[in-house]
């Protein structure tokens, strides 16, 4: 990081652009509470039924019917097809967008019409590399949901691919283009916490759907869903509703919590800070309460080291998640610096900066002689340990997202629309999917063989 990233720099850009919402004082004079606004403009276009981007959904789950609401709600798309492998989603798919639908349960179906322009891949992860470098061969812009890969090795595949189509592809962790990832990247780069040392990430949960033990609907049969295509390459067994619908829950087909949430994280983490990623994970946890068949912890925590950069010094970074949490749920995502700290969500960025602690208190003082102590406090006010202009600058600054904000989800696909019309880029390519997605999968390998593992961040391979 350059040096003159400090906090008098930061503060210096702070003053020179920002007006004040709201303040309170605090007991130190000079010490402020701030609240501003984020906000963010569109491309206000309209575009001809000629024009418009049509769009296919491959995986009509959950997060398959998330992700389409959002990206319909961008100007000049249109959903022409959906397939899945079970038949009460496509009978969904047209109560939400319609009859005219065409549906299919062969994704390949999809990719041979000519009149679709661009895919979502929203099934489960095991099948996230075929389909996507299927896709792009076929000639569809892709935005494949995180995470990228299922194991290593499969991400060189997709980049290769995706270096020899030059098709756009986005991969979909869903706060990667928020305002809140946008405005800690530029209060991070501007020096607003020093040079970081710690990222803690958390999320508890504390409910059966949290912990993906999702309700099994009453007509699935074998009629009405194609187990033996769900399994694809994984290996055989016999035909298990609770693997079909809870595949989250199985290495078979899923990559845990790393994969489903460390992984956005790192996301998040790598933009901010413009870094490759983790070089050395140790992971620990335990399968405590979700004893339902699955063969992942239900509680993960794993500590990553992140080696000195030119954009940050090496640095740690805790991540947990803990799907019995008896307190309840929650989760937090904290940037911790040598003069500040920010806490950030999709919507919103604080930045704290507290006094620091650097004169002697009662507790080391105590004992010395009364004598002793007078002559030691004289000493550091004589040195001006503490600057005037450091002290008078802390407080906290909280931006949150205007009440009419269309989403970090929205954004996403706005960037990934964009950059299939030519007139954007987007920020999350298979490059940095694989770094994002390597680095959370070597939580599940430090897991399993019970030790730590080592990854080049540069070349995205294991030690």
């Amino acid at each position: 990081m350059e040096k003159s990233n400090t906090r008098r720099s930061f503060i210096k850009k702070l003053t020179l652009g920002t007006t004040i919402v709201s303040s309170s004082p605090y007991l130190l004079s000079g010490a402020y509470n701030q609240k501003l606004t984020l906000d963010r403009s569109y491309s206000s276009e309209t575009f001809s039924a000629n024009d418009q981007i049509n769009l296919a959904l491959i995986g009509c789950g959950i997060q398959g019917i998330y992700d389409t609401n959002a990206a319909l709600k961008i100007t000049g798309v249109k959903l022409v097809a959906v397939c899945d492998l079970y038949t009460g989603r496509l009978d969904r798919a047209k109560e939400l967008w319609g009859n005219d639908l065409f549906t299919s349960h062969d994704y390949r179906d999809l990719l041979e019409r000519i009149d679709i322009d661009a895919v979502i891949v929203a099934t489960p992860d095991h099948w996230h590399k075929k389909i996507t470098i299927e896709a792009m061969e076929s000639g569809k812009a892709v935005y494949c949901e995180k995470p990228m890969i299922k194991n290593f090795a499969e991400g060189h595949e997709i980049i290769k691919v995706y270096n020899k189509s030059e098709s756009v592809c986005q991969i979909g962790s869903q706060g990667m283009s928020s305002l809140g990832n946008q405005k800690a990247k530029q209060l991070y780069e501007d020096g607003a916490i020093g040079e970081i040392v710690m990222l803690d990430f958390y999320d508890d949960r504390y409910s059966s759907e949290g912990a993906w033990q999702y309700p099994i609907p009453p007509d699935a049969t074998p009629k009405t869903i194609d187990f033996d295509s769900f399994l694809g390459n994984a290996p055989k067994v016999p035909y298990d509703l609770k693997r079909f619908f809870r595949w989250r829950n199985y290495q078979d087909y899923g990559t845990g919590v790393p994969g489903d949430m460390f992984v956005h994280a790192f996301s998040s983490l790598n933009y901010i800070l413009s870094s490759n990623g983790p070089e050395r994970a140790l992971s620990t946890g335990g399968l405590r309460y979700w004893k339902d068949g699955r063969d992942v912890p239900d509680i993960n925590i794993c500590l990553y080291d992140y080696p000195e950069t030119k954009t940050h010094k090496a640095f740690n970074a805790s991540m947990r998640v803990n799907f019995v949490a008896g307190s309840g749920g929650d989760g937090g995502f904290k940037l911790i610096g040598t003069e500040g700290a920010m806490e950030i969500s999709s919507n919103s960025c604080k930045l704290i900066r507290p006094k620091k602690g650097i004169i002697p208190t009662n507790y080391s003082m105590i004992a010395f002689t009364e004598n002793t102590q007078k002559r030691i406090a004289k000493s550091y006010n004589d040195k001006k340990i503490i600057k005037r202009e450091v002290a008078l600058n802390t407080g906290e600054s909280l931006w949150e997202a205007n009440a009419d904000y269309k989403g970090n989800l929205y954004d996403h696909f706005y960037n990934f629309f964009q950059a299939i019309r030519g007139k954007g880029e987007i920020i999350q390519d298979p490059t940095f999917g694989l770094r994002a997605a390597g680095a959370a999968l070597l939580a599940n390998k430090s897991y399993f063989q019970n030790s730590s593992v080592n990854w080049n961040p540069e070349t995205m391979i294991l030690l």
